[in-house]
């Protein structure tokens, strides 16, 4: 294993890299349109409750490769974006429809006397939600966020079918040159390890904290 660290250390490198930067793009893309959706979702009128339940609904049950597959094979044709993109795209929007889904638990757990107490002081229905009801509905989902973000970075593998020069697209390039099945494969997980565990901790001190103090 070490000899395999010292000969292509640079390409597992390259790789985290890659894989790093397609998580935290998704990651803030993701959490933006998912709640976007939630929001849209729980609007008190029918056309952009049915809008936002079909991309939900229509999302959820697509598996991630064939979204990402269509960015790469359609899209591609049209706005020449390349695989790193691609992928992205896919594990956006993919992840997306998940946090909306999380997000409108979280909004439906505030007691409606919040969002009743927002109104009888002269808030907008926007107002309430983004000065009331949001910010408790954040507290009240926080684990399961964690638990899409660590999603979305082992998701993130999907880089390597179309090209992305993710972790397991370099690992895929030094088994196939190194005849070796193993080793390429135990450094990536240590790598992805390198970014979920940071995550996992983070959400739970957060989860602790929030408790504290409510």
């Amino acid at each position: 294993m070490m000899h395999l660290i010292s000969m292509y250390g640079v390409d597992f490198l390259t790789g985290f890299g890659w894989t790093l930067l397609s998580s935290v793009i998704a990651l803030v893309g993701s959490l933006i349109l998912g709640t976007l959706f939630a929001i849209i979702e729980v609007i008190p009128r029918p056309v952009p409750h049915y809008i936002a339940r079909l991309y939900i609904e229509v999302l959820r049950n697509i598996p991630l490769l064939v979204i990402t597959m269509f960015f790469y094979i359609v899209v591609s044709g049209i706005f020449k974006i390349n695989g790193f993109v691609s992928g992205t795209i896919g594990l956006t929007l993919y992840t997306s429809a998940f946090i909306a889904e999380t997000v409108k638990a979280g909004i439906y757990a505030v007691p409606t006397g919040q969002y009743e107490g927002g109104r009888a002081n002269g808030l907008s229905w926007w107002e309430t939600m983004r000065m009331i009801v949001l910010p408790q509905a954040f507290k009240y989902v926080i684990p399961p966020l964690g638990n899409q973000f660590v999603n979305l970075v082992k998701n993130s593998s999907v880089l390597a079918f179309v090209a992305g020069f993710d972790l397991m697209y370099q690992a895929n390039q030094i088994s196939q040159t190194t005849f070796d099945t193993f080793n390429p494969y135990i450094i990536v997980g240590i790598l992805y390890l390198v970014i979920t565990l940071p995550i996992s901790y983070y959400m739970r001190y957060l989860e602790d904290k929030l408790a504290r103090e409510g």
